[in-house]
């Protein structure tokens, strides 16, 4: 068989290596805060690369020092509190040594109240299970808490426990509980760092920034910020170049300028053009593409509007033509979004839908591409 072709760019999924751009300075920050036991939460929209961000940050840190060892949880499809601590204590156990002896003599060392119940499949190495009598579980939740510090200390190596899409636990029962055991256990850890980071930010505000929350001043909080668009003309041209093609200096303009510098949606409208081009891309290409783009996604964006009433689908429209006092009288007239009440509404399940996002006191589409085939739909341009 051939050799498998490398694509250029990348989207739907985290990426790294030579698929990461920027960030050089979010990387330095979040590499040396979390080395120096300074816990770190990231904020962002979704798709604008946070979970990259982090993946090649601790990819850095682990070639740099194999006194670090690197925990990456993903908090998305947990389903429990008690999920999350099963899951938590099994990843520190795995990041703690590439041995199955060494993982089963820790679940004997560092649990005294609570007996750990290990699954294994034929392939320890990937199937590595822990579980917990619940009612034990509750009663001692301490023990997981604080697991990866009594293993830190007795091994004499450092954690760094990543937690993507933080918020999600906030969103299950007798979270608030939690949070502050949570809070009390992790705050006196000296040999473990924390970096949380989720896309939810009136949510992860809430957590982070309410002075009410107990993880109120937990760590340093990093607004991650869009790729300016010189960076994504670079990148793009040299994705280009390294395969034999080229892009001409007003396509790859286009390219960011369409999609909002919004990281997702930049590789993957590159992609399109990539693809679809020959061996120069032209403007001609990119129009090309992003039709093709809008088409491909057209069942989808029907589908979301859909399922919008009539005061949110002209709540829509208003953001779509930049429409900053959506509360006015005038604004709320123009487009029958009705009370000021409806509008906050409204606009907060518009953001729960992940339809809009809160950009410096001003609401936009999420997807970029939405919003193009939005304005085609409802206005004709």
């Amino acid at each position: 068989m051939g050799k498998r072709e490398i694509l250029p760019f990348q989207y739907g999924k985290t990426v790294s290596k030579t698929y990461f751009t920027n960030r050089t300075a979010e990387l330095k920050k979040l590499s040396e805060n979390l080395m120096h036991g300074i816990n770190t939460i990231i904020i962002s929209p979704r798709r604008w690369g946070k979970s990259s961000l982090v993946e090649k940050a601790m990819s850095r840190v682990s070639s740099k020092n194999k006194e670090y060892k690197i925990v990456m949880i993903d908090l998305f499809s947990v389903g429990s509190i008690e999920d999350f601590l099963e899951i938590y204590a099994r990843e520190v156990i795995k990041a703690s040594s590439s041995k199955l002896d060494d993982w089963l003599n820790v679940t004997k060392t560092f649990f005294k109240a609570l007996v750990p119940k290990i699954s294994l499949q034929p392939d320890p190495q990937t199937e590595f299970g822990i579980s917990f009598d619940f009612d034990e579980l509750h009663k001692h939740t301490d023990e997981v808490l604080n697991l990866p510090e009594l293993i830190a200390k007795k091994k004499k190596f450092k954690f760094i426990i990543c937690l993507d899409e933080f918020q999600y636990l906030a969103e299950l029962k007798g979270y608030k509980k939690f949070e502050r055991k949570m809070r009390a256990a992790w705050q006196k850890q000296k040999r473990v760092s924390y970096c949380m980071y989720g896309s939810k930010r009136h949510m992860m505000d809430q957590l982070f920034n309410s002075s009410r929350s107990p993880f109120y001043r937990f760590g340093d909080i990093m607004f991650l910020e869009k790729i300016h668009e010189k960076e994504w003309i670079k990148f793009i041209s040299s994705k280009f170049k390294k395969t034999g093609k080229s892009i001409s200096a007003d396509a790859v303009r286009l390219i960011p300028q369409y999609m909002a510098n919004h990281s997702w949606y930049v590789q993957q409208l590159s992609h399109y053009v990539w693809e679809s081009c020959g061996q120069m891309a032209t403007a001609s290409d990119v129009e090309y593409a992003l039709e093709r783009l809008i088409r491909t996604n057209t069942p989808l964006y029907m589908m979301s509007v859909e399922q919008l009433s009539f005061t949110q689908l002209n709540l829509l429209k208003a953001i779509a033509k930049e429409e900053s006092k959506l509360t006015s009288k005038r604004v709320m007239r123009t487009f029958e979004i009705g009370t000021p009440q409806n509008v906050i509404k409204n606009r907060r399940i518009l953001i729960k839908k992940d339809i809009i996002q809160s950009m410096g006191g001003m609401y936009e589409f999420a997807d970029p591409a939405f919003l193009i085939w939005f304005k085609q739909t409802y206005f004709g341009n």
